[in-house]
């Protein structure tokens, strides 16, 4: 079976140093990867990090996806380990180069390590050879939004595309993404998705989502969306306001239209 691996070319870095260390010593050496990782990911649940840094390493060195995105993961976030963006990265980057086999279990892995990658490209990483390259970004944000249909993937290619971030701005595009974002109850898409419709003139509906979406959205989000929804709100009429205020309550009952 084919397996689905990256579609863009990456910077030319150095493979991960992964250091071969058994957590448990002899008896380790008869466990196979998924097993080391089982034992990281209980050391991490009791607050064990070096121990499960360890264990990681050792599964990752192993071949097992699932250790190496969690030992990405913990030096993206400082957890465990000193905080090291591009260690990061180029773990990130072997997960993407390996691809996946269709509907595995690694298939969660794979995708948040597109996504990550997307995000390290679009910002760049200070004093690493990874320089801000919006292209790249969205190309991998768009492989997987489209081929794996994961929400937040979606979502920041369609806030790349109305921005004309990384290539074109394609309103239409952006639109679409967003939908169908929205619908797998991505709160920030339904947001931009209303602030998007109601430009196009759709006051009352766009008014609505924006309204809907600010309701129920997390402290993360909060400030961007109310200076968004507040904003249309202010352009609205009296009347398209208590439409607007009694449609976004129908909105959040369905979780969509």
């Amino acid at each position: 079976m084919t397996k689905i691996g990256l579609t863009v070319a990456f910077l030319a870095v150095g493979s991960v140093q992964a250091l071969a260390l058994d957590p448990n010593a002899d008896a380790g050496k008869e466990r196979g990867p998924f097993d080391v990782f089982r034992l990281g990911f209980k050391a991490y649940q009791k607050g064990n990090k070096q121990e499960a840094v360890e264990a990681y390493r050792y599964a990752a060195e192993k071949g097992h996806t699932g250790s190496r995105w969690a030992l990405a993961t913990m030096y993206a976030d400082g957890d465990g380990v000193i905080k090291n963006d591009f260690e990061a990265f180029k773990i990130y980057s072997e997960i993407a180069r390996e691809g996946v086999e269709p509907g595995s279990d690694d298939t969660g892995f794979f995708v948040n390590a597109l996504i990550a990658l997307a995000d390290y490209y679009y910002q760049g990483i200070p004093e690493s050879p990874v320089t801000a390259d919006p292209s790249q970004a969205r190309q991998l944000y768009f492989q997987a939004a489209s081929a794996f249909g994961n929400a937040e993937a979606q979502f920041r290619l369609a806030r790349m595309l109305l921005q004309g971030e990384g290539g074109e701005a394609n309103i239409r595009q952006a639109k679409k993404w967003l939908n169908h974002a929205r619908k797998e109850g991505h709160v920030g898409a339904m947001g931009m998705f209303g602030n998007v419709i109601f430009q196009e003139g759709q006051t009352v509906r766009g008014l609505a989502y924006m309204t809907a979406a600010l309701d129920i959205c997390s402290p993360r989000d909060r400030k961007w969306l109310q200076d968004m929804q507040e904003q249309a709100f202010s352009l609205a009429s009296e009347k398209d306001r208590r439409e607007a205020i009694e449609l976004s309550a129908n909105i959040r009952l369905k979780g969509q239209d």
